[in-house]
């Protein structure tokens, strides 16, 4: 029996965001659920079950807002002059459940060294993505007390009108990069109802929502320049993120890390108490190397309903809605449920490759990102093709286009 949340009314746009001179009350807004709705995608009818179990075991008690509002307000006081200064963004747009934990790393001197590099970058005219509200939307619409997924990703997309502070996500009505559509491949290899979401729509907000934490690697990146932030602090705070998620998600939760830089982001989790799966990565380069056959999305709902009863809606398909989940019976598992105990999942064709993708990280990204610029400008006068019809062979094609193009920005 498939237990899972009924998903409540959530908007396939930007990610939530702090409203110019609002209260923190502003970060607090839950949405109000509405019926399932059916919607149909490439001719095929997706819809879920209004009445689906709404189960909160993996959620602890959300904590009091106005202790919330007291403490936050203390700890402002407390501050220098010119530490309210460099952390405006992170007093106002951090959700306080985040920053009760992070108090001591954003006034490390470190921490406030990137923040001196940001509003150097800032004062010299660089465009940063994503906008500064969506830095810390990550926070805002996964509180701590409501993680049970984590996927890790790497840098943000540094194209117009792609990041908005959720890792793999893109802004409404951007269309799914190369490396999404690959999750969305997956996706429906684990649950073959999954119906990808309308329009080639790239944004995940209604994951995070549902508590699967997107967090990227790095938090920012100059506009068209790959990997412009990195090694400047922001990897040092996200590790922090990932060793609060471990000591204060006591219950478990599930790692999601794909690719070699992500395997190496949760070297350090305890594999007794929380889950931890590792993949090549999406994107095009890499995912025939065992993406596509990873059962991710399965194996973490598994561990989920196993341990707590509960599983993660991963439809995507318009509002409220929630596909039947029918398992793949080409995707079988060595068992029904994935153990409790020491947990560490990868497809044997993991080991031989993740050290191999390291040399080829960059590659990858300067490939997407050309990829992404050609989708903009040449694919949008194409007719969309159904994913259920994506072959092999197209995919190939796709990986071929891919390395020619690394060639040329390399």
């Amino acid at each position: 029996m498939s237990l899972k949340r009924k998903a409540g009314a959530l908007p396939l746009n930007d990610a939530k965001k702090p409203k110019t001179n609002a209260s923190i009350t502003s970060f607090f807004g839950v949405p109000k659920p509405k019926t399932s709705t059916p919607v149909k995608v490439n001719g095929s009818t997706c819809t879920g079950p209004a009445s689906s179990a709404l189960i909160s075991t993996i959620s602890e008690p959300t904590s009091n807002l106005a202790a919330d509002n007291e403490w936050k307000g203390k700890w402002v006081a407390s501050l220098t002059d010119e530490q309210r200064n460099l952390l405006v963004l992170e007093i106002e747009s951090l959700h306080v459940s985040w920053l009760k934990e992070l108090r001591d790393e954003v006034t490390s001197s470190g921490f406030l060294d990137l923040k001196r590099f940001l509003k150097r970058e800032h004062e010299t005219g660089q465009k940063i993505f994503p906008p500064a509200q969506d830095v810390y939307a990550w926070s805002r619409h996964t509180p701590l007390n409501t993680v049970k997924a984590v996927i890790i990703g790497q840098d943000p997309y540094h194209n117009d009108n792609q990041a908005h502070g959720l890792c793999f996500s893109v802004q409404t009505p951007t269309p799914a990069p190369p490396s999404l559509l690959n999750i969305y491949k997956c996706l429906q290899n684990d649950y073959p109802s999954f119906c990808p979401p309308p329009n080639r729509s790239g944004n995940l907000t209604s994951w995070a929502d549902r508590g699967v934490l997107l967090l990227n690697t790095c938090l920012t990146v100059r506009a068209h320049n790959a990997n412009s932030h990195a090694n400047r602090g922001w990897e040092k705070f996200t590790s922090k993120v990932i060793e609060i998620v471990c000591r204060k998600r006591t219950k478990g939760v599930v790692f999601l890390a794909w690719g070699s830089p992500a395997a190496k982001r949760v070297v350090g989790v305890d594999r007794k108490k929380h889950c931890v799966l590792l993949s090549v990565h999406p994107s095009p380069l890499s995912a025939r190397r065992g993406f596509f056959e990873c059962a991710h999305f399965r194996k973490t709902n598994e561990w989920l309903a196993e341990r707590y009863g509960e599983q993660i809606d991963w439809s995507l398909s318009g509002v409220g809605t929630a596909p039947a989940v029918v398992p793949n019976p080409a995707v079988v598992l060595k068992s029904a449920v994935v153990p409790n105990t020491a947990v560490v999942l990868k497809p044997a064709v993991v080991e031989k490759t993740l050290e191999e993708d390291e040399d080829a990280e960059q590659i990858m990204r300067d490939a997407e990102a050309a990829l992404r610029d050609a989708e903009e400008s040449e694919m949008a006068a194409l007719p969309a093709k159904s994913m259920a019809a994506t072959t092999t062979e197209e995919n190939a094609e796709q990986v071929s286009g891919l390395g020619k193009k690394a060639k040329s920005v390399t």
